[in-house]
């Protein structure tokens, strides 16, 4: 028990030592009032809440055994049908944009087969946001991609890049005109991010939920670009850099002055002592898409944890620290932290595409939220060029290999009836949003 605490003790002096930037910037207090044209915005992604996205890639693995899933996503929220609902509450928040994405795999079912009905759909989408006064922000890819794709190596293949920008071309033609920023991937990095996060029971549980894939429609590789085997992963990086490099490209070739970019997931990773790994780290986990950026429009940043990096690896969290329904630890400032570090390594706007924390406890979303808006508008006071906030996720939904036991929402979302029930933490953050001030 002593040993437990003292390593405690040393963590949390460490942790306090890692970030002498953040303690300086929390004593000053930001002026109150956000820019004018902040976006305000909440996130939702197809596959988490449309709900019978069929043809997706990872529709077989949550349907078979063995899986990685703990349970299939099924009818998720029934947003296929309840979009307009969905932008009701966006609208009745007082938010003043909705980041959601479009479906590949509804889009594309078949290789070289395109559904106009589902274009036209999105289509819709993004009219029923005008129609409110939302701003509709539109992520291309978020992880999913149609069965086939994955049936032929999905982002290890080397078409791969060219589909995607075909596929890009199709949407931008149908919604770009409409749209006021475009996403091409979603989190391109999280497997470098999770790479050293996750025990090697994990990859082993992935590999051979990829490989009963695979052997269940005869092909020799299955690869999803969330759910894949270690060895895999520097192959998926050559695709999914390829793919947003090829699908810019395409987006613009259609419309010149949509802003174009990505989003990234980003911890708040610090410094602790001597020798620290945290450069290391970063270098591993961002370095070739903060390169890739610098190109973009803007980008986005997505931000739910910090993590404090020693000579060997990454500190536990001190105890009595907020914790989420994993037990990570939930930290207000990391949302500023890691603004700031992508900002001053690409030097392009930055959009928080994502923010927020998995919790059953609604009260602790009510006290994050401000707080880390707080550290954010510090940055933005200091010179940050930050577009917007939209924070993850509107809906309690689907969260991937963890089924629906995680939840993120402003709302949450019954099961049977699929009502959307506002929590608490949704008026707090609509307030902020409505008078564009803390």
């Amino acid at each position: 028990m002593t040993q437990i605490d003292r390593r405690s003790m040393l963590a949390a002096a460490a942790m306090i030592a890692a970030a002498p930037a953040v303690s300086r910037a929390a004593a000053k207090r930001p002026s109150p009032a956000f820019p004018a044209g902040f976006l305000w915005g909440a996130a939702t992604a197809p596959h988490q809440i449309e709900g019978n996205n069929v043809a997706s890639d990872l529709w077989p693995l949550e349907n078979q055994q063995p899986t990685i899933f703990a349970q299939p996503s099924g009818d998720a929220c029934n947003s296929l049908e309840l979009w307009a609902s969905d932008l009701d509450i966006v609208k009745s928040l007082g938010l003043t944009s909705y980041r959601f994405g479009v479906e590949w795999a509804r889009i594309e079912p078949e290789k070289g087969l395109f559904s106009q009905a589902m274009l036209d759909h999105y289509k819709a989408i993004v009219a029923g946001c005008h129609a409110r006064g939302l701003k509709p922000l539109v992520t291309f890819n978020h992880f999913t991609a149609p069965r086939w794709f994955s049936a032929q190596g999905g982002w290890t293949n080397p078409e791969s890049a060219q589909l995607f920008a075909r596929y890009c071309d199709k949407v931008a033609r149908a919604i770009g005109a409409d749209i006021a920023m475009a996403m091409t991937l979603n989190e391109p990095n999280l497997l470098l991010i999770l790479k050293p996060m996750l025990p090697p029971p994990v990859w082993d549980m992935q590999r051979q939920t990829l490989a009963a894939a695979a052997k269940r429609f005869g092909v020799e590789k299955y690869v999803c670009a969330n759910v894949a085997a270690l060895e895999d992963l520097d192959a998926i990086q050559t695709g999914l850099l390829a793919g947003h490099k090829a699908a810019r490209a395409a987006i613009k070739a259609v419309r010149s002055d949509l802003p174009v970019g990505f989003t990234l997931s980003v911890l708040d990773d610090q410094a602790a002592g001597r020798n620290s790994i945290r450069d290391k780290v970063r270098a591993e986990t961002y370095g070739a898409w903060l390169e890739v950026a610098k190109a973009d429009d803007f980008i986005g940043v997505q931000n739910y944890e910090r993590a404090v990096w020693n000579d060997k690896g990454r500190l536990p969290h001190p105890d009595g620290a907020d914790v989420n329904w994993s037990g990570t630890e939930v930290w207000a400032p990391s949302l500023a932290g890691a603004v700031r570090y992508v900002h001053e390594a690409t030097r392009v706007p930055v959009l928080v595409s994502e923010h927020g924390v998995g919790t059953g406890d609604d009260t602790l979303r009510a006290r994050f939220i401000p707080a880390a808006l707080e550290g954010l508008k510090q940055a933005i006071d200091d010179g940050v060029p930050v577009l917007g906030y939209m924070h993850w996720s509107l809906l309690d939904n689907f969260e991937w290999i963890f089924g629906y036991k995680p939840r993120f929402g402003l709302c949450s979302v019954d099961p049977a009836t699929f009502a959307r029930t506002p929590k608490p933490s949704a008026s707090v953050l609509g307030a902020i949003a409505r008078r564009n001030a803390l």
